[in-house]
């Protein structure tokens, strides 16, 4: 009669030692990377805003151009240096901003083929150049039709004095997320390029995606009436409409199998 011993299972602890010491030196050595990424922009950023710095007057001088002859005041004796210190790492961060998607981009990169890391290096001045779009949009089309009905709504009851810390704080919100709004179409063609993402699924949440486009105009817009939220959820509709169209253009249905 012959006896049957069943199979010995090895607990957590005793599973081969080169399985635990590769994941973990692969996590520590992505970990490294990104440390080193990371400490790159924070340079990158402190050198713009350095650059900023050193022409901060002319900065002020164009923020404040679609107000018109807004007089600007500030309360607090360190607000304008604060302020001063805002406007130039945010102008910092704009002027890095290249920089820090392609070191966002090369950190997922060893994931991705050769080919897929050429269209890496096509996209980037693509995402410069919308960025980019999209500030000018916001600050010619947006901010001067904001900054009016701000001024004016309710001038006839009492006289308006803004603080240079709040009139800062509106513009370069508006401006840092009309930017990355702008980045719409071109994030979606490079991940239909990829195959990640599908045009009909595009084409299929287009009532969802007008939705959203003026829930995301209400929360970019400081103002309450319709006109300046059309302002923005009209162009985000039209980037929606040209990324489907895009991704059309660059998919590649997968080879069947």
């Amino acid at each position: 009669m012959s006896s049957h011993h069943p199979a010995r299972v090895l607990p957590p602890r005793e599973m081969p030692r080169e399985m635990s010491e590769d994941g973990k030196q692969s996590l520590l050595t992505h970990l490294l990377e990104l440390r080193q990424r990371l400490i790159k922009c924070v340079i990158a950023i402190a050198v713009a805003s350095v650059i900023a710095f050193i022409f901060y007057e002319w900065i002020f001088y164009i923020l404040k151009l679609p107000a018109e002859d807004l007089n600007l005041i500030f309360i607090e004796m360190t607000e304008m240096l604060g302020t001063i210190m805002r406007v130039c790492l945010i102008a910092g961060i704009i002027l890095a901003m290249p920089y820090l998607v392609f070191h966002g981009i090369m950190f997922v990169s060893p994931a991705l083929t050769s080919r897929e890391k050429k269209y890496v290096y096509v996209i980037l001045p693509w995402i410069a150049l919308m960025f980019m779009g999209g500030v000018a949009f916001g600050y010619f089309v947006l901010i001067p039709p904001a900054t009016r009905f701000l001024l004016s709504f309710g001038a006839d009851i009492a006289s308006p004095e803004i603080r240079v810390g709040n009139y800062i704080a509106i513009i370069a919100r508006l401006l840092l997320a009309i930017g990355v709004v702008f980045e719409m179409p071109v994030i979606t063609t490079f991940l239909a390029r990829l195959g990640v993402l599908k045009p009909h699924w595009l084409s299929d949440h287009r009532r969802t995606a007008v939705i959203v486009a003026f829930i995301l105009a209400a929360l970019i817009t400081p103002t309450f009436d319709p006109i300046n939220q059309s302002l923005v959820a009209i162009p985000l509709i039209i980037l929606y409409e040209m990324s489907i169209w895009l991704a059309r253009l660059v998919y590649k249905k997968p080879p069947a199998t």
